[in-house]
């Protein structure tokens, strides 16, 4: 700890020797989107909102998510295989349904049927710019936004021709191909974003391909309405491996080897909207936006293989469908009583869908403990389960002051779900039956402006979460009963901020949060892979973020995340002989760090060199905190170089000092289980080109 903020300081302090005779770049007042589903100033908004552009983007060029969504303060989103994630904000990491993953604003995937690792699904590389919103959603999202909400934003189309085309190979295997082209013709612009990776894996069974495309169509009607339709397709078949955790000795004496020999994901999903706009004078504005969604995954997980014997193990393979028909409606209306602004509308999604698993029967090397080949048993679930989704919501922001902010709203959600199985119900299979849930989410905060450079804000919102369809209706993550029992999450998130900038090259935002959660749905191993899925009786999640940003000169840029928090089960009764009331959530370090220095000297052309310093800390293995992770420090390298005006080159280097650390590491609640530890990439070089044809 002591080092990260020594080397904060001295860079601070070389800096600012050189800042009096450089010139001071103009800052702009940052817009963002998704507070309101309209691009609105920041500096208004009462909550913390972390935005990662899209010079950030093309400068990172992520192989996976993760690169560049830690660059948000108080954001951790890791690496399980290829381009899959767990995500912790404001909450500790988890696959739990804790998370809003959007695309232009309309949801990626249904309430009824999410999954952790949505980002995948999106074209962040082709993103114009990435927002998150930390903590409970606005009363325009309702459920599922509690830790945060991550909307992945499209490039609009260009206004004359543009051709871009980015190949990149590197280490184990790595292939990838981006093109970007599009052009305006009249009222029509058209971007078309495509993205094929290909990766065999540093780590046996973390294979990975992918090939994903998006269009997007802009089209004016006039001088007072437009329309956006994006369609976007991606397939994805990978290896699951990468998740997956070692004993402590196969660790550290050979991290690329794996248990798992048979697991996969295959996920087909393909999304298409259209956002219709009409302005009527200049108070009100009209927005429709119609969408369809159809996803299809392919499941064999090897976390979700269970040891019995020696040489015995079972597990599963299942089958997830869904299709959805959605409309967002809204309407907005702007006063001139204290600048007034009133916005109602109501979200429509429903969503039927199916899932269907079989158990099998994997054989297992007691030496190597290598799960060898499987067999299928009969099918262990086969149901149909329709969601259903109707939530208005009324928005209302309002400044009794010229320099104050004053926003409240309230939602309302009413969802259902008619769950139809096809085989007998038991111990695990629940009934057909119909379940409805219904909520009022509340929120309100105020924004305040000291001087034109800084601002700050205090902000409390609602939210809650309803279990997905697999937490309801799959009992073998516990039983019928207590699957099908479960409640919604209700959390109530307090916040105070700050943020602004310092003579023109100091950019920097800061908040303190406190959130508490009720009727938690987290998960109780009895047994290593064995898991129950409870209603705990309390949570409670405390920290403070900070961003820094800070430009003194023209060739040198330092930004810095920093976060700490706290996350705790402040009652967790699992059993009469079995609480961990006060104990610290597993997986949930208190401090992350991410900073980033770059250099961009005139001989680079336009390019640049920078080194990027993770820092993840210590955290707890197991709900009784009898084991814990020490945490670990991993460097990363990029250069650039602008070899003429359509050509750039490019390299990066993934941890440089090939640090043997661990991505996520676990323990079951049973004391006599081993830690496990799923190793992280190890040094990794990756080089490439971008060509440029066009204004880019």
């Amino acid at each position: 700890m002591k080092y990260s903020f020594l080397l904060l300081s001295v860079l601070f302090s070389i800096c600012v020797a050189s800042a009096q005779e450089s010139a001071k770049p103009e800052q702009l007042e940052e817009v963002v989107v998704t507070s309101t589903r309209e691009a609105e100033s920041l500096k208004e908004k009462p909550q913390s909102i972390g935005v990662v552009k899209e010079k950030e983007v093309r400068d990172t060029k992520p192989s996976h998510p993760s690169e560049i969504m830690n660059h948000v303060p108080g954001v951790w989103v890791n690496v399980t295989a290829g381009e899959g994630h767990m995500t912790a904000i404001r909450q500790p990491l988890t696959t739990n349904p804790l998370y809003l993953f959007l695309e232009d604003g309309i949801p990626i995937r249904s309430t009824g049927f999410y999954n952790h690792n949505a980002l995948y699904e999106t074209n962040i590389l082709g993103a114009s710019r990435v927002e998150v919103m930390k903590g409970p959603g606005t009363a325009l999202y309702g459920s599922d936004a509690i830790g945060g909400t991550i909307n992945v934003i499209s490039r609009p189309s260009p206004s004359s021709p543009e051709l871009e085309f980015n190949p990149e190979t590197g280490e184990f295997g790595w292939y990838r191909l981006l093109a970007s082209g599009g052009n305006t013709w009249g009222n029509d612009g058209f971007r078309l974003d495509f993205n094929t990776t290909k990766s065999e894996g540093w780590r046996d069974r973390t294979g990975y391909e992918r090939q994903s495309a998006t269009l997007r169509w802009d089209h004016i009607f006039g001088a007072d309405a437009k329309a956006k339709t994006i369609i976007s397709f991606s397939n994805i078949d990978q290896e699951t491996s990468g998740s997956n955790g070692l004993k402590k000795e196969d660790f550290e004496s050979r991290p690329s080897f794996n248990y798992h020999t048979f697991d996969f994901r295959k996920v087909k999903a393909f999304r298409m909207s259209t956002e219709i706009e009409k302005e009527i004078g200049e108070e009100i504005l009209l927005s429709f936006t119609p969408y369809v969604r159809c996803n299809k995954m392919d499941l064999l997980p090897g976390w979700g293989i269970f040891n019995t014997g020696k040489e015995t193990a079972v597990g599963y393979d299942s089958t997830t469908e869904f299709y959805s028909l959605g409309v967002l409606l809204k309407y907005r209306h702007d006063f001139s009583f204290w600048s007034s602004r009133l916005v109602v509308g109501v979200d429509i999604d429903y969503s039927p869908g199916s899932y269907f698993e079989r158990k099998i029967d994997v054989v297992r090397d007691p030496e190597s403990l290598q799960y060898l080949s499987f067999t299928r048993r009969d099918p262990n679930f086969d149901f149909a389960a329709v969601f259903t989704g109707i939530s208005p919501y009324v928005h209302i922001e309002s400044s009794p002051l010229a320099k104050m902010r004053i926003t409240a709203g309230l939602r309302y959600d009413n969802l259902s779900y008619d769950y139809d199985t096809k085989l007998a119900a038991n111990e695990s299979r629940p009934e057909s039956t119909t379940l409805s849930f219904s909520h009022l989410s509340p929120k309100v905060g105020v924004a305040y402006d000291f001087t034109n450079e800084i601002s700050a804000f205090l902000g409390y919102s609602h939210g809650f979460r309803v279990p997905s369809s697999t937490d309801l209706f799959r009992g073998s993550q516990g039983t019928a009963e207590t699957a099908i029992n479960l409640k919604p999450i209700r959390a109530d998130n307090y916040e105070i901020g700050v943020r602004g900038g310092i003579t023109k090259i100091i950019a920097f935002n800061a908040a303190a949060y406190y959130m508490q959660k009720k009727d938690d749905i987290v998960t109780f191993a009895p047994t290593t892979g064995s898991t129950q899925r409870l209603n705990a009786g309390e949570t409670s999640h405390k920290g403070i973020e900070i961003g820094l940003g800070f430009q003194p000169v023209k060739e040198i840029e330092l930004s810095a995340a920093y976060s700490y928090a706290v996350h705790k089960y402040e009652e967790f009764i699992v059993s009469d002989s079995t609480a961990f009331n006060g104990k610290e959530i597993p997986q949930a370090p208190r401090v992350i760090i991410n900073t980033r220095l770059d250099y961009r000297p005139a001989f680079l052309n336009g390019g640049f060199a920078g080194i990027e310093w993770v820092k993840l800390g210590s955290y707890r293995l197991d709900n009784a905190n009898t084991e814990k992770y020490e945490g670990h420090d991993i460097f990363n390298f990029r250069a650039s170089y602008k070899a003429s005006k359509n050509i750039e080159i490019y390299a990066r280097f993934l941890n440089i000092f090939d640090k043997l650390y661990a991505e996520r590491a676990s323990k079951s609640d049973k004391d006599d289980d081993a830690a496990l530890f799923a190793p992280g990439q190890p040094r990794t070089f990756f080089a490439g080109l971008t060509y440029k044809w066009g204004n880019r």
